[in-house]
């Protein structure tokens, strides 16, 4: 029974192994654009493990099998998919594929056009390669995170999209692309080494640049997208959060104005640093005069650059976010749909696959072997 897909990617074959963050959410980008993306699943789960059945949508549009891979007879059924695959993801820390026994030169020596994808927070080498981590410390130590704070204080603790799925799984799907591009022109696989060090050092180098020219300061809360009034979030009366991010010298003439502060000199000079403070301060004390959605009817839809502070259930049903069908509720979960968007093949979000479904179905269709 071959599966049948829509998408840019229908007809790429990519095998993932099981493991946590932005490995399968690569995975999940790619079945989202209509990859057959099948999951090798443990055979069982530990005390350890987090098994978030339906609730596990980074495995949304995948097709399931469970093997133990600390056995022979899982390894070798590896390997046979290994075959007839154009890529590989894999999120071990470094030296665990290899022990056991599908490493990158065991996999590419039967598929020399594989395309073998790994997926670490320190990278393959380095004197940190085999220290357990987290998003958190990888992007504090490729720089990334300094920006996230302001003076004299700890920096912030985002959510794990800098590191994990920005610096890391979106890199690797590209990686991943890349590298099946090259292997359909030259037959020639490799290795795709996707650290997060790297990829989220590499996502500052718009702000590098800045900062070389000297337009971005090199301590946190005197630059430009992260001290001043005008590029901030602000509380309101009723306890909801409002931002603003008027950069552009039109779009701060225009945001004053709109607050009521037109022709007061203490806005005239948007770029100097010494008055950011006390002009934050002034914004901050306006901002809670008024409820969120109060300063939405003032700003919502302006060249004020000015958007809410909303949750995801919020943003599900806000009238933009609605009209564009960006989020979904699928098996009662709410999720948001494939990205970017295709107009001639759209990708499409599936259902979450339970450990081991497609046993039978994936090595009939892939292998023809027949499984009682």
């Amino acid at each position: 029974m071959s599966r049948q897909a829509s998408g840019p990617l229908a007809g790429l074959r990519i095998l993932e192994i099981y493991g946590i963050g932005p490995a399968p959410f690569c995975g999940m980008l790619m079945a989202d654009l209509g990859a057959d993306v099948v999951l090798v699943d443990r055979a069982e789960m530990g005390p350890e493990d987090m098994d978030l059945g339906r609730h596990a949508v980074t495995n949304r549009g995948k097709r399931s099998i469970a093997l133990d891979l600390k056995t022979p007879e899982g390894v070798a059924t590896v390997l046979q998919l290994v075959e007839n695959c154009d890529a590989l993801i894999e999120g071990m820390r470094p030296g665990v594929m290899e022990r056991l026994g599908l490493g990158p030169d065991v996999c590419l020596a039967r598929n020399p056009k594989l395309v073998y994808g790994r997926m670490t927070g320190w990278g393959q080498a380095g004197p940190l390669a085999q220290a357990a981590g987290h998003d958190l410390n990888y992007i504090a130590l490729s720089g990334a995170l300094w920006y996230s704070g302001q003076p004299g204080e700890a920096p912030m603790t985002p959510p794990s999209l800098v590191g994990d799925m920005g610096g890391g799984a979106m890199y690797l799907a590209l990686g991943l692309l890349a590298g099946v591009m090259h292997a359909r022109a030259t037959g020639r696989g490799q290795v795709v080494d996707a650290a997060i060090v790297d990829g989220s050092a590499n996502m500052m180098n718009l702000l590098m640049g800045l900062r070389s020219a000297g337009l971005f300061a090199s301590e946190r809360g005197k630059s430009l997208l992260d001290g001043p009034h005008w590029y901030r979030s602000y509380r309101c009366k009723d306890g909801g959060f409002v931002t603003v991010g008027a950069a552009e010298p039109k779009f701060h003439r225009l945001l004053v104005e709109k607050l009521g502060l037109a022709g007061d000199p203490a806005y005239a000079n948007q770029g100097n640093p010494k008055t950011w403070p006390q002009r934050h301060q002034a914004f901050a004390e306006l901002f809670a005069t008024r409820t969120r959605d109060e300063w939405c009817l003032l700003l919502e839809g302006t060249d004020a650059c000015f958007a809410p502070v909303l949750d995801p259930d919020e943003a599900a049903v806000h009238p933009h976010m609605a009209e564009r069908g960006i989020y979904s509720c699928i098996d009662g979960v709410l999720q948001a749909n494939p990205a970017p968007r295709f107009s001639h093949t759209p990708g499409s979000a599936g259902t979450v696959p339970r450990r081991g479904q497609h046993q039978q179905e994936v090595l009939q269709d892939w292998l023809n072997v027949e499984v009682p």
